[in-house]
């Protein structure tokens, strides 16, 4: 060991010194500072080491107090952390009755509730294109789910145990349409009922809409397939009238194809043609609903661009009025020549919508407006287009219909165009077309706008004949049973027949009509059995023991108060004058409603028969419509499967 550290281990301890201890403290700080400006040129930010160690030396009785901020770092995140977790938890990956525990009573209240609740569907805005039916067409783009995930794996599970019911009630889009409610025709006993009578119908109105409701994957409730608006929504090539008759009739007897043992009776009307050049001056009120529920693409934008199609084929000896009603009606354009199209397609395209549905309000400015610019011998006509949807002023289908009558008596007449779903009301937009001496038609696409108000705008604007009833008689010596086929909104009672103060449909010019009649004859297996001790037959004239039938027609002109007769006797062999593809096609248009909407006469044939009956007569088709029902019979076939 050096004596040097042998004579210090040795030596006395020397007493402690403040001034020493001082000066070796600060001797150390200054060579920790040194040693802290050279590795870091910025320095530490807040107090220098220095004052924190004379704080610390100075303060050593007080050290606790330094906790401080390491506590209170510590309290803040023991309570922060599971706010956070919470937070984290409120999103769509994890729905927060899996966080949070509930009462099983609160929770069984809040299925009870999502149970009996109503299903809104999310509206699906469709991309805007030039001629909006590519638009209109388009398959809507997926829409995110908002509901949890127990509710909506309960939701699968009904769709996959119950099929198609289920399927409507969750996914159809045409949730809170509402059409008026009726029973299928039955059938009928020729010895207990032999006469038939009814209303002829001319609107299409269920064709669009069911075709609207195919090419949305939904299968269109029972009582939106009215089977004669299918079938009528057609042209056929009937024979067309001769002399001064506005139309003429024709009769054709063929066998059923899902029945082989009955017969179907087809009964056809065509409308007289007129040429445009030769269709008095019209005057048109144009009556749009402007309210908040016409607010979607499928509606208001649509409307426009249908009736700048209408005011482009207007003549310059037309007028066109515009009247607008949202919360209250008011008059957007005066009675204005159609040859001012500019002055017109601007005021519609500067409609916007807003406020509730005051209809009849509406309607009263618009008969008001009509009046005002009447053309006596013209054809002055109020066009209504909406939703359906009449919620404020005089909403009573039974009030609105009696003021629509009286002014279709003062030569006023009213036509409806529907559009939109979700707030669709047919019920009521048939029940005003049919008191205003008006039809009734559905625009889903601006293809079907043009078909409705280029092509058919003769029919749509010019009556030819009113109050149009048939009434057929059956031969109880060939015919067992009968039953018409659609029309179950059209029946008249037997006396209606003869009665010109009962309204009835009118036919436009150039449209035809059809109706079915299914028919066992006497001897063919039918739906009931003959009656053991049942009253004989009435004995036929000896001259008809051929006929089937006898078909009765009234109708009155557009101005008359008289009705006119035209009679046809129905035989077997029926009317040649009838093409086979005009009779084949009605009857698989007739096969396909009747097996949409679940009839129990239709047992026997399936979708792929209706599809081959309907391709093989297809025939002439310039427009394509008989191709595209054969490819909403494929829809058909693979969304009710």
């Amino acid at each position: 060991m050096d004596d040097k550290l042998k004579s210090a281990l040795g030596g006395v301890t020397p007493l402690p010194s403040n001034q020493a201890r001082e000066q070796a403290l600060a001797a150390a700080m200054t060579a920790f500072d040194d040693a802290q400006e050279q590795e870091n040129a910025h320095g530490a930010q807040g107090m220098s080491w220095r004052d924190r160690l004379k704080s610390i030396v100075s303060n050593k009785g007080t050290w606790t107090m330094d906790m401080r901020i390491p506590l209170g770092t510590t309290f803040t995140a023991l309570l922060v952390l599971p706010l956070g977790i919470a937070m984290m938890n409120q999103t769509a990956l994890t729905p927060l009755d899996q966080l949070f525990e509930q009462p099983e009573q609160d929770i069984a209240a809040r299925d009870r509730v999502e149970a009996e609740a109503p299903q809104e569907t999310a509206a699906v805005e469709m991309p805007a294109d030039m001629d909006l039916s590519d638009a209109l067409t388009a398959e809507p783009a997926p829409v995110p789910s908002a509901a949890p995930a127990p509710v909506m794996t309960q939701r699968l599970s009904n769709i996959a145990s119950s099929g198609v019911q289920n399927f409507e009630s969750v996914a159809g889009g045409e949730a809170g349409d509402r059409f008026a409610a009726f029973e299928e025709g039955g059938v009928q006993i020729v010895a207990d009922n032999p006469v038939s009578t009814f209303s002829i119908d001319v609107d299409t109105a269920a064709y669009a809409y069911m075709r609207r409701s195919l090419e949305m994957g939904q299968i269109p409730q029972a009582d939106a397939v009215r089977v004669e608006e299918l079938i009528n929504y057609f042209s056929y090539s009937y024979p067309a009238p001769m002399g001064d008759a506005p139309f003429a009739t024709s009769v054709s007897v063929t066998p059923s194809p899902w029945n082989p043992e009955n017969r179907l009776v087809h009964i056809g009307i065509q409308g007289e043609t007129v040429d445009l050049d030769a269709v008095p001056p019209a005057n048109l009120v144009l009556l749009i609903d402007t309210s908040g529920s016409m607010d979607e693409p499928s509606k208001l934008p649509l409307l426009k661009r249908a009736f700048a199609l209408l005011v482009n084929e207007m003549g310059p000896e037309d007028t066109i009025s515009i009247v607008t009603y949202a919360g209250s009606a008011g008059v957007v354009l005066e009675p204005t020549p159609a040859s001012e199209k500019a002055t017109i397609l601007q005021a519609i395209e500067d409609l916007l919508p807003g406020g509730s549905t005051a209809g009849a309000q509406g309607i009263d400015a618009a008969y008001d407006l009509a009046e005002k610019a009447m053309i006596e011998g013209g054809t002055n006509r109020v066009l209504l287009a909406t939703d359906g949807d009449f919620n404020v002023g005089l909403s009573d289908p039974d009030g609105l219909e009696s003021f629509i009558e009286t002014r279709r008596d003062q030569g006023i007449f009213l036509s409806v165009l529907g559009f939109g779903t979700g707030n669709y009301n047919d019920s009521i937009m048939q029940s005003l077309a049919q008191a205003g001496n008006g039809n009734a038609a559905y625009i889903d696409s601006y293809s079907e706008a043009r078909k409705v108000l280029v092509e058919e705008m003769g029919g749509t604007l010019l009556t030819i004949a009113k109050d149009v009833k048939i009434q057929v008689e059956f031969n109880p010596q060939t015919v067992s049973e009968y039953r018409l086929i659609g029309y179950e909104t059209r029946t008249l009672a037997r006396e209606d027949f003869n009665n010109d103060a009962i309204d009835a449909g009118d036919i436009g010019a150039g449209h035809t009509v059809t109706a079915i009649y299914e028919v066992t004859p006497v001897g063919a297996r039918g739906s009931v059995d003959p009656l053991r001790y049942g009253d004989e037959a009435l004995a036929a004239p000896s001259d008809g023991s051929d006929e089937l039938g006898f078909l009765k027609l009234r109708y009155k002109a557009p101005d008359g108060e008289v009705s006119q007769l035209i009679e046809t006797p129905i035989s077997f062999d029926g009317d040649s004058a009838m093409t086979s593809d005009d009779l084949d096609f009605a009857t698989a248009v007739a096969a396909f409603g009747q097996k949409l909407k679940g009839s129990t006469h239709l047992r026997a044939m399936d979708w792929s028969e209706i599809r081959a009956l309907a391709a093989s007569a297809v025939g002439d088709d310039p427009a394509g419509r008989r191709a595209e029902f054969v490819r909403l019979v494929d829809i058909a076939a693979s969304v009710t499967n």
